[in-house]
């Protein structure tokens, strides 16, 4: 397995930069298989998500789209992946922020009763309870 850094995502993603999105799209489409895939952490999705909407303005449904089709790359192995699906759906739905959920998610996979939380929009998540 080989891990992946936000940057080679994102320009897999934006193919905003001719020489690092042509490298990023080779090691992608042609140097990963499904014997040795790339390796996405949390960390990195929640950069990819950070960075779509800060740098790239992108809506909620574009950055869920684009969640979603990174999922559905068979050599890549998201880390927590039912996680990140449950955060990518919150945010296509509307409910929350892609943090957010993928917050609430992991705190319910750990086992938390809830999550506490100030933020309003959080708590329309099913994962979250006011503090």
């Amino acid at each position: 397995m080989i891990g992946l850094d936000t940057n080679i995502l994102v320009r897999y993603i934006a193919q905003d930069d001719p020489a690092q999105s042509a490298k990023a799209a080779a090691l992608i489409e042609r140097r990963l298989t499904a014997e040795n895939p790339g390796f996405i952490s949390l960390v990195a999705m929640a950069e990819i998500v950070w960075v779509l909407d800060r740098a790239y303005g992108l809506d909620d449904q574009e950055i869920a789209a684009v969640v979603e089709r990174i999922l559905q790359i068979d050599v890549l192995v998201v880390e927590s992946e039912q996680e990140v699906f449950a955060a990518m759906i919150a945010l296509k739905e509307g409910a929350g922020s892609f943090a957010g959920a993928l917050i609430g998610a992991l705190g319910a996979k750990a086992g938390c009763a809830h999550t506490l939380t100030f933020d309003r929009k959080a708590l329309r998540l099913p994962d979250y309870a006011p503090a």
